[in-house]
């Protein structure tokens, strides 16, 4: 379970993990003592208990003890809380001073090793103690997860720590090393037991490889090695019932509403003075030397009025890998959010608002060495369309790779997800076509069907009673006017809609296309890659044969960790599509990295070494470790998913919140309602001590913090970060809150979406921040789903229960 801290970015090194050695570090020289050069900025840890010197320096090498008259290598840092998360170091190790670099029991790798990463002390799975033993060194979910958020401290450890063993050898033999202390005729230096001779040689790096040559970052993707939790996606029971989706009271739609009510009419209070009284605040609204404003008064009144008071919510500026966890760059306004200044400050968090449903955002691993090799061979760019030089072999490799993954025939890829809705359709559809379409559809689907000419009819989401009532009136009546018989009828759902959480209910819209013969588009940015036992979407969730959908579209961003979008269907369809999608006959094709990217980790999913015709889809550059080549390593992932996203739909409904959605899905959307608790919602989850008492808020250094509090930070999970009133440490967490336009005005909500990345403690983390914030803003409003409501400690305690709840039993 990770630890969390702040730090600044002043400090030498990357926030999200190094390889090198700094060359700010000088070499001493023979016979001197080795001390580390203060940093520029110091470090201090979140911990709930009383300030007692915000001043003090944080000790890098405390793992030793020092002999009398030793001098501990240490690294001052400045109290600006920010995070790093990394699993608690072994306690005892036999093989810590182990004289092989690349031996599994290096320091990088005994760093990765986590006692309670996986379930927490008070889980009642049987299972619970597999979590505490060493991972397998193999790649994926179950290899050692080695620490990144630290690589600064560590990485500075272990370079003074190779000047010093220099040192010793230059001096001729009058240095020794012993347990992590060196002797010097200066006196003896602490450099971290550890390191050992193994620094000797080459001072590892917080990269360092597992056996079969792959890495796994714990900031990246966090160790969970206990099989109890992992769940399958799927659903073969027919048609899918609707989710148990609870109403809000009267008293919550009436204050919402007053509350938007008050909003509008102060903000219309405020234009009137402030165009009469500060005029030059809205001169790009008004008409000047006879030039047209470009903006419009009443158009831009919503964001000037009522999105601009939660401006800090939004477009948070962030640095590294958007993995488990993302580093905010901290920053504050001075002019109520018109601008904002950056600190130089960061903040590593719980990431749960990023599409990162696999965990395929990572810096290290067999698909960024991929993409490494591909830059060395092809470039950055294609350099032009599809139909000139830009045609890439890698591109038709990603192609006929992905019509397989599908099960459809063929396939074109295109640059950008949204243009690949926005620009097929029209390419598809055109005057004269009917095109019905889910009330919750994205708006690239609405876009590209306004740009077809064809009429649109909507209907109520995921209704299906009213869907088929639509059909029959539209097919009876034909076309306005003339009442001839439509040219081509489509019907365009998702597969999982993204701020609903939903998925469509495809066994009985199949039912309804072989009764009305329509043309079926389904739209899978969010469940390819997601859902289902194998990843393929929504047909493989539901059993159902991809043949009997004419067109699958979906994305490569949310799953696969890359960009760009596709279309699949049979042959005569896409080649119609090559020649008319503006996206593929105008628009450069995907790079050559991107493609490198796509089919690496599609192929991990696959697990393309169990067939050769598939193995021969792989560029020759692509060598992938043997758990993605046999598909275990992307299996491992769908189910870490499922369990995730089970666990916290079903845990924030026994809790008391009105959640939306079904529970197979990795978006979940909690629902706020008021427009004020939307901001109070992310600021509190970001700045966990807001929620506790002024007293308890800010901690002191560590070497001031007793050893049960050193145990709170290190894993907030555990027994021992239990404070004397029972409440737990608190990890920031960074969440999207959305409302109006994007969801309708009262039903504003925050979208947590999980990913194969995170851990069950970190699930535990969001229950229980959301828990006590859902308590001081009253946002606790539901009935617990069908039973009663739950404690926080009942949730994470009956997590596999909660897992294998069918959602409708009272339990």
């Amino acid at each position: 379970m990770p630890s969390w801290r702040r730090s600044s970015n002043r400090s030498s090194g990357s926030a999200s993990g190094s390889t090198g050695t700094p060359t700010d570090s000088p070499s001493p020289s023979a016979g001197t003592s080795v001390t580390s050069s203060p940093s520029p900025s110091m470090r201090k840890r979140w911990s709930l208990t009383p300030s007692k010197n915000r001043e003090a320096a944080t000790e890098l090498a405390t793992s030793a003890s020092p002999s009398p008259g030793s001098r501990i290598v240490s690294a001052a840092g400045k109290g600006v809380p920010t995070v790093s998360v990394s699993p608690p170091e072994a306690a005892n190790d036999a093989t810590s001073n182990s004289t092989d670099s690349n031996d599994s029991s290096s320091p990088s790798h005994q760093r990765g090793r986590s006692s309670k990463d996986s379930p927490s002390s008070s889980s009642s799975s049987p299972s619970d103690e597999l979590g505490s033993q060493p991972p397998s060194m193999t790649t994926g979910s179950t290899s050692a997860s080695i620490e990144s958020l630290e690589s600064i401290q560590d990485l500075h450890q272990r370079s003074v720590a190779k000047a010093a063993l220099i040192a010793a050898a230059a001096s001729g033999g009058t240095n020794k090393l012993s347990g992590g202390v060196l002797s010097t005729p200066a006196g003896n230096v602490v450099i971290g037991a550890g390191l050992g001779a193994a620094a000797a040689a080459e001072a590892p790096t917080s990269h360092s490889s597992s056996a079969d040559g792959s890495t796994l970052v714990h900031s990246e993707f966090g160790y969970c090695a206990n099989p109890a939790f992992r769940y399958e996606s799927s659903h073969k029971n027919g048609s899918l019932p609707s989710p148990h989706e609870e109403e809000p009271p009267y008293y919550t739609v009436l204050t919402t509403y007053l509350s938007y009510a008050i909003l509008i009419v102060v903000g219309h209070i405020r234009d009137f003075l402030e165009k009469r009284f500060y005029p030059s605040t809205f001169t790009h609204l008004v008409e000047i030397n006879g030039y047209a404003p470009l903006n419009s008064d009443f158009d831009s009144f919503y964001t000037r009025r009522l999105k601009h008071r939660l401006e800090d919510c939004f477009a948070r500026p962030v640095t590294g890998v958007c993995g488990r966890t993302v580093t905010l760059l901290d920053r504050t306004s001075q002019n109520a959010f018109d601008t904002f200044e950056l600190t130089g400050e960061k903040t590593r968090c719980l990431n749960v608002s990023a599409y990162n449903y696999l965990g395929f955002a990572q810096s290290h691993g067999a698909c960024a060495d991929a993409v490494e090799r591909c830059l060395n061979t092809y470039g950055v760019s294609s350099y032009g369309s599809r139909l000139g030089v830009g045609a890439l072999d890698l591109q038709a490799q990603a192609e006929k790779l992905v019509a397989q993954f599908v099960g459809k025939q063929d396939c074109c890829v295109v640059s950008m997800g949204f243009a690949t809705n926005s620009t097929t359709i029209p390419a598809i559809a055109g005057p004269g076509a009917l095109i019905i379409s889910d009330e919750y559809n994205h708006s690239s689907i609405r876009f590209g069907a306004r740009l077809t000419g064809a009429a649109i009819r909507q209907y109520k989401h995921n209704d299906m009673e009213d869907l088929e009532h639509l059909l029959r009136e539209c097919i009876s009546q034909g076309m306005p006017r003339t009442h001839r018989p439509w040219k081509k009828i489509f019907l365009m759902v998702e597969g999982l809609y993204s701020m609903e959480g939903t998925l469509v209910n495809l066994p009985k819209v199949l039912e309804l296309k072989d009764r009305y013969k329509f043309y079926l588009y389904i739209d899978e940015a969010h469940s390819i890659g997601a859902i289902g036992p194998r990843g393929r979407g929504v047909c493989d969730y539901f059993g159902v044969d991809p043949a009997r959908v004419d067109i699958l579209m979906g994305t490569f961003t949310k799953s696969f960790g890359a960009a760009g979008g596709y279309i699949c269907g049979d042959k005569s369809i896409i080649d119609r599509v090559r020649l008319a999608n503006h996206a593929n006959v105008y628009g450069e094709t995907l790079s050559p990295p991107v493609l490198t990217q796509i089919i690496s980790s599609m192929a991990g999913i696959m697990g393309v070494g169990n067939a050769a015709h598939e193995m021969a889809l792989l560029p020759s550059f692509v060598h992938l470790p043997p758990r993605l080549l046999d598909g275990s390593e992307g299996r491992e992932r769908l189910r870490r998913l499922a369990f995730n996203a089970r666990y916290l739909s079903s845990g924030l409904r026994k809790l008391g919140f009105i959640v939306y959605g079904h529970r197979d899905s990795p978006i979940v959307p909690l629902l706020i309602f008021n427009p004020a608790k939307m901001q109070m919602f992310s600021r509190m989850m970001l700045d966990r001590s807001s929620s506790v008492p002024p007293s308890r808020r800010l901690a002191a250094s560590e070497k001031d913090l007793s050893s049960r509090e050193l145990a709170r930070l290190n894993d907030p999970a555990s027994a021992e970060a239990l404070h004397d009133d029972g409440t737990f440490s608190r990890p920031p967490i960074v969440v999207v809150v959305v409302a109006y336009p994007a969801t309708p005005l009262i039903s504003s909500r925050v979208r947590f979406c999980v990913s194969a990345s995170h851990t069950k403690s970190d699930i535990d983390d969001v229950l229980r921040a959301s828990d006590e914030i859902g308590e001081a803003l009253h946002m606790k409003i539901g009935t617990g789903a069908p039973g009663r409501r739950w404690t926080i400690d009942e949730v994470t305690s009956r997590s596999l229960e909660l897992v294998h709840w069918n959602g409708t039993d009272a339990i």
